[in-house]
């Protein structure tokens, strides 16, 4: 049992002792709290009922905690909240907003830092830099209007001694939807091994290690659409293993391929026929894997592919026991698990061999001419009193010449069937039990290349590498695996629904005045803000709330006054809403006040640089951009030809104004591009 950390005896001694709940339960409905209207209500209430003010501040903003307990490792860790005031901030604008394609949203006057520090940092005060770390196990950034980033996730993989990833994700989750936030993006830029998740994870799964918890595509880079992305994982998730050792036959990889597909399609109780079946098959089975055979295992060619391979020659099966089968020296099976490096605990092993051998006996009981007993039917056998079959395995392997009970087990192949048998007898009294002799333990060759089941992740980084990314002469396989490592904009949208649908709830947009000629949207309007009111609210209740609600989220609203409702401009102040409008209705509202100096106007800031790459995106996606120093226009760089390692010249003409200035000689190329590969695959 781990120890307790010390920011727990740390908040005894503080005046007011503060509430702890539980890490795996804390966000679940109704807990810690019972929201019932939009998130900007919820923080506070939060914040009130839930968290407790340090008594010190990160750059002049307010924190608080909240502890939570994780039962299973007796630990206590620390929540922070922070909230950021956008007016005095040194960062006023979302660069996470305006990367995702939020660029129109109006600025939020407030926004919300929740964080765990690393699991060093649990009993120290935050300082001035928190905001800048990515190595927080857990910080997420939600605006005032509900819309929210999440930020970096950092378990075990990312240097956490106590939480997984898959636990702190959980969490984020049910934070949110407790809270009520409305959307949640989220950068997956994760790895394992040098593999990309989205890619691993979206030809295994069809989408992205997030995509467990709801997360759908956002937006691509580099113009990757959404119907592109789809077909790029359609197109790289169907191929056929078969094909694929086919395309492989002329490389070097063939036979390492050839080897790792036999292996698994064996240890499988399903069909494997894509590499979605495979990859799917090997990331489930991971952990039932030790991370290091021990070397009494068969290593050069594992003896349970012999019954997968074709029709055997005495050439070809030359499979010799791991001691004489006539010696009348055996091992006792206790013993030979105590020279195991297993993940398995030594009881577990020896109970799997007690299943082993009742299945024997059974056998020899009913068919005692039969002396053996394949070891498939062991196995199937076995597996009706253990689940684990990683386990049976790693102990089938082990059961030659040893002793469980006061039985033998031995191991052969049968010289008829060619099949790997094993067979049971009673200990007699003549029979010596002792360890073996060296000589008799003849060490199998080492291989000259890695061999299948050793590591399952560096089986699956092979067919990473060299199916995902070096698939030999497919230019259409590469762009799907470019367009797939291109998305990595991720986005979930929470569903804001009261069940028992007590309350009203609207979504008021704020529409162009019809009077106020100055008020002159030019981008796309911003998303409406959530109002919550009674099912007996009139139109001028509705009004004031949404005229409330706008000054309290928006900068650019501080002052608005709702003048009317867009479709209600006729109706009385006092005249009830029921039946005039229906619950999730987007209303629009017009109003004066509206502020057009202030600059924290939209997220994405109150430059109107334009964005038209030969790619087709029209908008900023967080990649590396250069602007044409003639039309100003911004293009990415890998697009326009430069490495991410080159500088950026500091004189840059995009190719339309290059045309312009010099006609060319000749027609340019046609340039294929991944949209056009896509939509002529799917014709």
């Amino acid at each position: 049992m781990s120890m307790m950390i010390p920011s727990l005896e740390a908040c005894k001694k503080r005046k007011r002792r503060p509430k702890v709940y539980g890490f795996h339960s804390f966000g679940e409905p109704g807990y810690p709290i019972l929201p019932l209207g939009p998130f900007r209500d919820n923080i506070r209430l939060f914040l009130q009922q839930c968290a407790e003010l340090e008594s010190y501040s990160v750059q002049g903003m307010p924190v608080w905690c909240t502890l939570l307990v994780h039962d299973n490792r007796s630990l206590v860790l620390p929540l922070y909240t922070i909230e950021e005031n956008v007016k005095t901030s040194d960062t006023p604008f979302c660069d996470h907003c305006r990367c995702t394609g939020w660029s129109n949203h109006f600025v939020s006057k407030r926004k919300y830092h929740m964080i765990i520090p690393m699991d060093d940092d649990w009993n120290k005060p935050l300082d001035d830099g928190i905001l800048d770390i990515s190595t927080h196990l857990l910080h997420g950034l939600i605006h005032c209007n509900g819309f929210a980033h999440l930020l970096c996730i950092n378990g075990l993989e990312g240097g956490s001694k106590h939480l997984c990833g898959r636990e702190l994700m959980d969490l984020w989750d049910r934070i949110c939807i407790n809270l009520r936030t409305r959307k949640i993006t989220v950068e997956d830029v994760s790895k394992k091994r040098s593999m990309e998740l989205r890619l691993l994870h979206g030809v295994a799964y069809g989408h992205p290690w997030f995509g467990r918890w709801g997360y759908k595509f956002c937006h691509g880079s580099f113009g990757v659409k959404e119907h592109i992305y789809e077909r790029a994982l359609e197109i790289l998730s169907s191929l056929k293993l078969e094909k694929i050792i086919q395309d492989f036959s002329d490389m070097d990889q063939y036979e390492e391929l050839k080897k790792i597909v036999r292996y698994y399609r064996y240890l499988s109780e399903t069909q494997l026929v894509t590499i979605k079946d495979l990859l799917r098959f090997m990331l489930t089975i991971k952990a039932c894997f030790p991370a290091q055979r021990n070397s009494l295992l068969p290593t050069a060619k594992p003896v349970d592919m012999i019954e997968n391979a074709k029709p055997a020659t005495r050439e070809s099966v030359k499979i010799k026991p791991l001691m004489k089968e006539k010696s009348s020296k055996y091992r006792k099976f206790a013993t030979v698990v105590s020279h195991m490096d297993s993940r398995w605990p030594a009881r577990r092993l020896e109970f799997a061999a007690d299943v082993i051998v009742n299945a024997l006996k059974e056998k020899k009981e009913k068919d005692f001419r039969n002396g053996g007993m394949a070891r498939q039917d062991v196995r199937d056998a076995a597996r009706l009193h253990i689940g684990d079959t990683g386990l049976l395995d790693y102990v089938l392997k082990s059961l030659n010449n040893v002793v469980v009970g006061n039985q033998v087990v031995c191991r052969s192949v049968n010289p008829t069937t060619r099949i790997l048998e094993y067979t049971v007898h009673d200990l007699n009294d003549g029979d010596k039990v002792s360890e073996p002799e060296k000589e008799m333990l003849p060490l199998p060759p080492p291989p000259a290349a890695p061999v299948p089941g050793i590591d399952v992740y560096s089986d699956v980084l092979y067919l990473y590498e060299h199916v995902l990314l070096g698939y030999p002469e497919s230019g259409l396989l590469e762009l799907a695996t470019q367009a797939v490592l291109d998305t990595k904009h991720f986005v979930k949208e929470c569903p804001f629904r009261d069940e028992k649908e007590q309350l009203l709830t609207l979504f008021c947009q704020i529409l162009p005045s019809l009077t106020d000629k100055e008020i002159e949207f030019k981008r796309e309007l911003p998303p409406g803000e959530i109002v919550v009111m009674p099912l007996d609210a009139t139109v001028g209740e509705l009004k004031q709330e949404a005229e409330s609600a706008m000054r309290d989220t928006y900068c650019i609203t501080e002052q608005f006054v709702v003048m009317e409702i867009k479709g209600l401009e006729e109706s009385d102040d006092m005249e009830v809403l029921s039946g005039a409008v229906q619950w999730g209705t987007e209303v629009g509202v017009r109003g004066s006040g509206i502020d057009l100096d202030t600059p924290l106007r939209y997220q994405g800031g109150s430059d109107t640089w334009m964005v038209r790459c030969e790619c087709g995106a029209t908008d900023d996606d967080g990649e590396r951009m250069v602007a044409c120093d003639i039309c100003e226009v911004w293009q990415h760089t890998r697009c326009c030809g430069m490495e991410d390692a080159d500088e950026v010249p500091r004189l840059f003409i995009c190719s339309t104004c290059y045309v312009s200035l010099v006609p060319p000689k000749t027609e340019p190329a046609a340039k294929f591009d991944c949209s056009t590969a896509f939509l002529e695959w799917r014709q």
